[in-house]
């Protein structure tokens, strides 16, 4: 009798023990984004996995894809592929690709500007200034790159830039640049990149998204590269700063800006030279609607303007949204029409 009471004792405990432990699921996130947000965004991630453990009870993996912004959003329009989020380093791809068809409302919250970059082993690295640098880059030994305009916005924000130092130094940048070295060709101040684009020279190097040429720059391969100021921060590269009328950073010089576009041959759209802005959103039809709110929600918190501020890129304080703003989101961001 007392063997059993014992017995019956430790089963009842087991059942109580057992009643106290949380269960926690397990749940992913596909994101889908610019190839200049990966380190901040796997900073973040990190950190919303763990909020979402202990405060979610939810297990978070996810499924990054970073791409060229432009072929992020085709992914969904042409391959018709899932995702809960899309994260682009071109706001207006988002109402122009992705609305209504796919969602209703994004988010503008960080800004960038465009830099050239390079190493102590780039050619003519003791001499580049951000006087000259149009320069040292038309070297005939000197080499330099760009991400595929038709893929990725930093190459077409790239092509611009130096058509944009046409107009500020008054000297022909773009065709000594671009146009000599490329089959993307200019008429006054817009520019064709047409969808299969050719290189006429080996000084110049061009890969799908911005990243894609870090690897080759921190090597050696390549002398400078065109790129955003935040990555070439986060991977510790010398650089030079442009000319706010030509660097993208600028929202007073918008209408500057403005004097220059580029059609990019792969969609077909013109787009304007305008100050970076990067965009996000959660799709419609996103396999996991209620994380994705909740991974925004976490974005667009002090948090996330932490985390990019820890990664050299500025947050946009608060975030602007635009459409039918999510009741989850309203309260962190300022809604515009």
């Amino acid at each position: 009798m007392k063997r059993t009471l014992v017995l019956i004792s430790l089963v009842l405990l087991a059942v109580v023990a057992a009643g106290c432990v949380e269960t926690t699921s397990e749940e992913k996130l596909i994101i889908f984004h610019a190839g200049s947000l990966s380190i901040p965004f796997k900073d973040l991630e990190n950190e919303f996995a763990a909020y979402a453990k202990k405060n979610l009870r939810t297990s978070v993996t996810f499924q990054d894809e970073a791409s060229g912004s432009v072929k992020a959003v085709r992914k969904v329009t042409d391959l018709g592929k899932k995702a809960d989020i899309v994260a682009t380093a071109d706001y207006t791809l988002i109402p122009q690709m992705l609305v209504p068809n796919y969602t209703d409302f994004y988010v503008l919250f960080a800004t960038n500007e465009i830099v050239i970059a390079f190493t102590s082993k780039s050619k003519y690295v003791n001499e580049i200034d951000s006087n000259n640098w149009y320069e040292i880059l038309a070297k005939p030994d000197v080499s330099f790159g760009f991400s595929d305009p038709n893929q990725d916005p930093c190459g077409y924000r790239s092509v611009m830039v130096t058509k944009l130092a046409d107009i500020y130094y008054g000297k022909p940048i773009f065709e000594t640049l671009i146009e000599k070295n490329t089959n993307i060709i200019a008429s006054g101040t817009h520019i064709y990149a047409p969808k299969e684009i050719q290189v006429k020279t080996k000084r110049i190097v061009i890969r799908p998204k911005e990243t894609d040429l870090t690897g080759l720059v921190e090597s050696g391969s390549l002398d400078y590269y065109f790129i955003y100021k935040s990555v070439a921060e986060q991977h510790h590269l010398r650089y030079i700063e442009l000319p706010a009328e030509i660097n993208l950073e600028d929202f007073k010089k918008a209408s500057y800006y403005g004097q220059v576009s580029i059609t990019i041959g792969s969609t077909g759209k013109t787009i304007k030279a305008k100050p970076i802005v990067y965009g996000v959103t959660a799709l419609r039809d996103a396999p996991n609607k209620k994380l994705a709110l909740e991974f925004l929600k976490y974005l667009l918190s002090e948090k996330g303007k932490e985390v990019f501020q820890k990664n050299y890129q500025d947050f946009i304080w608060p975030p602007i949204a635009f459409g039918k703003v999510p009741d989850e989101i309203k309260n962190l961001v300022k809604v515009e029409k």
